[in-house]
């Protein structure tokens, strides 16, 4: 029997059958043949290479969920055209592959733009005082979430332009010059701006995760960067979201730029018999017993006098903004306790000299003879 008799005898006896179950059974049976294989591929991989490469480990286990199904379209896709389906939903169901296959494609670019950063991150966990590590953080997590965000981008216009309709209108909108495509322009000119401004912090780097900053007279850390924001922690407690495009367009001060150290200043007006020499003293014994100073500046100086008071200036420094505010409060608590206790007369005070008028002479002066009068008396 030749193959064509035999196809024909096949033909015969499944003629009973609706087309329809065949197809989805054609379907099935491909898409439970995918996932067997897969299940095999993984074991004999894990065995052949597990040991050797662990990366390749993680690898499988990251991307799990988008290779099962890449391996399930492939499948169907192979098996679609044997099936005896009508062309009016053949076609529906290739494209609806096409476009699954082209996110699939975007969902595996991001699990690996997602497990590299996190790999390459690995040596870089204390970013707390290690600058370079802030460097590094700072950097990959800006270009994973503008990679992100561009990979996404391109998926879902890859995917869109698959259908005729939406083809025809990106094309005539992108080949046109008229008002729509300069209200698309106005319209992506925010998300572009912060896209580049993103870049631009990641390389320059500007600000860094867990940066001490003042943006707009609020104070705080760089909690995180995203792709188009910054989200400040303020120091009670509240969120600040700040556009990237701001860090480059304004100035703001960034106290842990070069190094996490700082000086806290502490200000204090004091009358003119204070004694400085000794109170500077004392500041520098103090300073010395508090557990937050870093060892490296401390200072007292006379930096301002006017008609009532001297202006003192205590300089002192701690290992980061924290306890440098922290250190300031206990610094000026202190420094004010003291004066108060040991030193009375350098605190402030007000002066005025009174010099009588000649009504109050003439008011005074038979008081005076009437005081004169009894001492003699006494006398």
């Amino acid at each position: 029997m030749n193959l064509q008799a035999l196809m024909a005898r096949i033909d015969e006896m499944l003629g009973w059958i609706p087309t329809w179950f065949i197809g989805l059974s054609l379907i099935a049976g491909a898409i439970l043949l995918a996932l067997f294989v897969y299940r095999l591929a993984k074991w004999l991989l894990n065995r052949a290479f597990g040991t050797r490469i662990p990366l390749l480990s993680v690898f499988i286990e990251r991307t799990a969920g988008p290779a099962r199904l890449a391996l399930c379209l492939a499948a169907v896709a192979l098996v679609l055209p044997l099936a005896p389906l009508d062309d009016t939903i053949r076609v529906p169901l290739m494209r609806l592959f096409v476009v699954a296959f082209i996110a699939l494609i975007g969902w595996i670019s991001i699990r690996i733009v997602d497990m590299s950063a996190a790999r390459y991150l690995q040596n870089f966990r204390d970013v707390t005082e290690n600058f370079i590590a802030r460097k590094h953080v700072t950097q990959v997590r800006v270009f994973k979430r503008v990679t992100d965000t561009i990979i996404v981008v391109i998926t879902v216009s890859t995917a869109l332009m698959t259908f005729d309709s939406v083809r025809q209108y990106g094309v005539s909108l992108f080949a046109s010059a008229g008002a729509a495509g300069i209200i698309v322009g106005l319209a992506a000119r925010p998300l572009l701006s912060n896209l580049i401004a993103g870049l631009q912090i990641a390389i320059t780097q500007p600000i860094r995760i867990e940066d001490a900053v003042i943006i707009e007279n609020e104070w705080g850390w760089v909690e995180d960067i995203a792709a188009t924001y910054v989200v400040i922690w303020l120091w009670d407690w509240r969120r600040m979201v700040v556009p990237l495009s701001y860090f480059i367009e304004k100035p703001f001060q960034n106290w842990t730029r070069d190094t996490a150290s700082l000086i806290g200043v502490i200000a204090l007006h004091v009358d003119y018999r204070a004694d400085v020499p000794r109170i500077r003293r004392w500041l520098e014994e103090a300073v010395k017993q508090s557990k937050l100073w870093d060892g490296a500046v401390v200072n007292l100086q006379v930096i301002d006098a006017d008609q009532r008071t001297i202006e003192l200036r205590a300089l002192v420094s701690a290992r980061n903004a924290p306890q440098s505010w922290d250190l300031r409060c206990e610094m000026r608590e202190k420094l004010v306790a003291f004066i108060r206790d040991e030193m009375p007369e350098a605190l402030p005070r007000e002066r005025a000299i009174l010099i009588p008028s000649a009504d109050d002479a003439d008011f005074l002066r038979p008081v005076a003879r009437s005081e004169k009068t009894r001492a003699s008396a006494r006398s």
